[in-house]
């Protein structure tokens, strides 16, 4: 008989309590359970869930046990402990009424903050990638987490690791970046908080989902093996073997014809055997059964079940549609073997021991009488995430907008995101996910619109007037409204214009799970309304609240009227209304970047700054995929430059190297700055990228203050995946610079020519001079042999501050260098 692979190493307890089990009470361990499932929450939900059983009927539904409760909190509006009463009575029930007394996991959705009803909400995971601020998205995943474990709950599935690439997909505002890099640090520092509050991670989508064809939801993925090893499993690496996270979900793709969810080599050699991952995989809702009905590589449930259960799926969720009868049946049958499931069963048993679930004690104390799930610690963090994460694409010098006698005196706020708090919150807030389908309950929680802020914010103010006009609809075709916004605007000193999207799922919004999209145009007829709006002369700031970036040249770039000044905000949560108006009126100097690049258009797509000469614009080819706006770009109320740049000059494959800048407030007010160092392999045996972001910083600067950091670079960032589908680091030159963002740069050379002058075209772009600025690039020599990266090797870009010589600060602007164009 052949081994099965990765079996888990166990406790004696674990052990012993899986020798006990009845086959029945082992695949009750391994499913989970939708308790109170309605409305659409999943895909194919009603279809694929029809068989639910009523709460009267739980004993008889739980009667060998339960692996999972499947969103007990996350389902429908209930009273937080209401809830938790019942379902430490439940628990205790499972514990006295099942013949061997486990209780069940709990698990709910938490990428947004804890999907559940009075909740805090806090920015989208986009935002997240736009505070380049790991620290603060730690103390956030903490908050979540100590919410979580207070009401009963063992697993979060959150966070989203997909790299995004290609902004049409829906499911981009749930995702932190383009940038592997950024996605791992944020994505790590997320799990590290919401563990370290005793809560098990869950990272999804293993793996490659959001590289789906055309950005459509479920769409096949084509992505070859190095492409996925490059791009989309570092960020995974780094979460499992830097953050320790507990859980992994699988993607719904097939990548090149082989569904993830039936996948022994991503789900089992990958996973497992080369990350090390000894944890359990949760299946996405409904992916095993998908196998049968929308991937059509299983005849029936039961050879679902067969499929991923021995590719490495241990738990079926959200309930046992497959992993109940149906394989049983197999089983019994002899077409299946009983060791999968001893695996998957062992692993469950493991978790639950570690979980303290395996525990006399566990649900022997009482449930809370009263939680605050939004306290002032939840809305302190929700509120600077949001300052942190609002970015500044343009200003003619309208923003900051001030106050007192300097301040305008009426101020017209305008637009279909300016008065809806759903605008503010992403696809999994319980506003959008769970509320949308019970119209008549309340948020539960204060969630401030842009229109409440600027109204609190002059409330005391006998001189500031406010008038608001909502303009259009997010979606649709109806201008009736822009004869009023335009009247209000041509009387107002500046006019305030929110617009954006509106998240939801399949369908019901314009961004969010299912809500892809052909275009990259704002919807409806939004930027008419600011164009109408901009018409009047009145100054305008157009503040975008979306969970995409939209293709914005005609506010951005072009002689024709455009806003006076332009904020992205993505889905920025509870806090949001108030970040964008403390960034409006100045009281916060935008510190945000952009963690994905601004489209030139939805035809470019995809697209990623990480592309090699072949990939950006030349002569060969009259399509230019340069976007409007770089990764990493964002501007701020004061001017940082950058000087005395120098790096260690060689280092040995696999070794780290130093990188030091100092960073000078040249400006009038104080500001964060987010330093970012990028790289670029000059010659490699795979083609490379032409710039990389290697690692960065947040740094908070008075005006005239200075600060040195050094960077601690390992060598494995120049990593690659090479012809033996190896990952490797090779010996040779790399030029390293810190830059503002991802096209800022001093390099002279024709970097992104692909012909070296042999052909030109007619119809080559011209190059768009961007505010930015970059130090001159240094090289580092990568000596010795190639070397074959291990996991033990560092992963991680540290920095700290370092003496300061002041001699070498007395001229920033001379060795910054000229504000480098974006080409």
């Amino acid at each position: 008989m052949s081994e099965i692979a990765a079996m888990p190493r166990v406790s004696d307890r674990v052990r012993e309590l899986h020798a006990r089990m009845t086959l029945e009470e082992k695949l009750a361990q391994i499913v989970g359970y939708w308790l109170d499932q309605n409305g659409v929450v999943a895909p194919m939900q009603s279809e694929m869930a029809s068989g639910q059983k009523s709460a009267s009927e739980l004993a008889e539904v739980t009667r060998h046990g339960l692996g999972h409760y499947s969103r007990v909190y996350g389902t429908r509006p209930v009273e937080p402990v209401e809830r938790a009463a019942w379902l430490w009575n439940e628990q205790r029930r499972l514990k006295r009424e099942t013949r061997l007394g486990i209780p069940a996991l709990v698990h709910e959705e938490c990428l947004t903050g804890l999907a559940a009803w009075k909740a805090a909400t806090f920015p989208t995971p986009l935002a997240w990638g736009a505070s380049f601020d790991p620290d603060l998205v730690r103390r956030m995943g903490e908050v979540i987490g100590r919410s979580m474990r207070d009401l009963g709950i063992h697993q979060g599935l959150a966070p989203v690791l997909d790299v995004v690439s290609d902004p049409r997909w829906g499911r981009v505002d749930e995702c932190i970046s383009e940038d592997p890099y950024l996605v791992g640090t944020v994505g790590t520092a997320y799990v590290q908080g919401l563990q370290g509050a005793g809560v098990h991670a869950t990272l999804k989508h293993f793996i490659g989902y959001s590289a789906s064809r055309a950005g459509r939801n479920h769409a096949p993925v084509h992505a070859g093996p190095r492409e996925i090893a490059d791009i989309y499993l570092p960020p995974f690496e780094m979460a499992l073997l830097d953050g320790g996270a507990k859980s992994v979900m699988n993607s719904y793709a097939d990548i090149d014809g082989e569904p993830v969810a039936a996948s022994e080599e991503y789900l089992t050699r990958i996973l497992r055997e080369k990350l090390g991952f000894d944890g359990v995989v949760v299946a996405d809702y409904f992916a095993v059964a998908f196998l049968e009905v929308m991937h059509a590589v299983a005849g029936t449930r039961g050879e679902a079940a067969a499929l991923a259960l021995s590719a490495g799926i241990d738990i079926e969720l959200p309930t046992g549609d497959a992993y109940l009868a149906p394989l049983a049946d197999r089983i019994r049958a002899g077409e299946f073997d009983e060791r999968y499931v001893d695996r998957a069963v062992l692993r469950a048993l493991a978790q639950k021991e570690e979980l303290g679930l395996l525990d006399e004690g566990a649900f022997e104390d009482e449930p809370p009488t009263t939680i605050d799930l939004d306290s002032p610690e939840h809305r302190a963090i929700a509120r600077r995430l949001a300052d942190e994460s609002v970015i500044l694409l343009s200003n003619d010098g309208v923003l900051p907008l001030g106050s007192g006698e300097t301040g305008p005196r009426k101020i017209a706020v305008i637009g279909p995101n300016a008065a809806r708090a759903e605008a503010l919150q992403g696809c999994y807030s319980f506003a959008n996910h769970v509320l949308a389908h019970h119209p008549e309950f309340p948020h539960g929680v204060e969630i401030p619109t842009v229109l409440d802020a600027f109204e609190l914010t002059y409330a005391d103010s006998d001189r500031v007037e406010i008038a608001f006009a909502t303009g259009s609809e997010i979606e649709g075709d109806d201008v009736s409204g822009f004869v009023e916004a335009v009247r209000i605007a041509a009387a107002a000193d500046v006019a305030v214009v929110v617009v954006g999207d509106q998240a939801g799922l399949f369908g019901r919004g314009t961004v969010g799970e299912g809500n892809d999209s052909e275009t990259l145009d704002l919807p409806g007829v939004q930027r008419l309304l600011v164009e109408a709006v901009v018409a009047t002369g009145t100054p305008v700031v157009m503040v975008l609240v979306t969970g995409r970036p939209y293709v914005l040249d005609w506010a951005l770039d072009g002689a024709q009227p455009r806003p006076a000044a332009v904020l992205q905000a993505f889905f920025p949560g509870e806090g949001g209304g108030l970040a964008i108006v403390d960034v409006i009126r100045g009281s916060v100097n935008p510190s945000g970047r952009l963690p994905v690049s601004l489209p030139r258009s939805a035809g470019a797509q995809p697209y990623t700054y990480l592309h090699p000469i072949l990939g950006g614009p030349s002569d060969v080819t009259a399509a230019d995929s340069t976007p409007l706006r770089p990764f990493g770009f964002g501007l701020s109320y004061t001017t940082f430059g950058y000087s005395d740049f120098d790096v260690d000059p060689a280092v040995r494959t696999g070794d780290t190297f130093g990188a030091r800048v100092t960073i000078t407030n040249t400006g009038t007010r104080a500001g964060a700055d987010v330093i970012q160092l990028y790289g670029h392999d000059t010659l490699g045996t795979i083609a490379r990228p032409v710039v990389q972001l290697l690692g960065y910083a947040r740094v908070e600067l008075t005006p005239g203050e200075s600060v040195r950091l050094e960077f601690a670079v390992p060598s494995g960032r120049f990593a690659f995946t090479d012809r033996r589908l190896r990952k490797i680091i090779e010996p040779g030159d790399v030029e390293v610079w810190v830059g503002s963002h991802a096209a800022a740069t001093n390099f002279e050379g024709e970097q992104n020519s692909s012909t070296g002058g042999a052909i030109v075209s007619g119809k080559r772009s011209d190059d768009r001079a961007l505010p930015g600025r970059a130090t001159s690039r240094a090289v580092v020599s990568l000596t010795g042999a190639v070397r074959d990266v291990q996991s033990s090797d560092p992963r991680m870009v540290t920095s700290r501050p370092v003496p300061l010589d002041r001699e070498l600060v007395a001229d920033v602007a001379g060795d910054t260098a000229k504000e480098p164009a974006s080409r």
